[in-house]
């Protein structure tokens, strides 16, 4: 079996991921985010949608945190995760 990492979404997108407030994603050594994603897109389409735009980057009112960092500010879609990480994202909402 694989070690698997936890991802944790926010309450706008849990209606995306079948209503789950965090996913468990498999991860095979070597891992990113950019894979992590992939996973996501897989087993819930519409969270895929939700998080990706057509072209398969990360729309840009998604970010995703890596044990408290933001992803841009450290590898992008290119960084390294592992069970044990802490994975959140965060999807702005706007309103008036």
């Amino acid at each position: 079996m694989l070690p698997r990492l936890e991802v944790v979404l926010p309450s706008v997108l849990h209606p995306s991921a079948n209503g789950h407030s965090s996913v468990w994603v498999p991860l095979p050594g070597g891992s990113t985010i950019q894979d992590v994603l992939t996973h996501l897109g897989q087993e819930y389409p519409l969270l895929g949608r939700r998080l990706c735009d057509e072209a398969g980057m990360l729309r840009r009112y998604v970010n995703i945190y890596v044990d408290g960092d933001e992803s841009r500010r450290l590898e992008g879609l290119s960084t390294p995760v592992w069970p044990g990480r802490e994975v959140l994202i965060i999807a702005s909402v706007a309103g008036g």
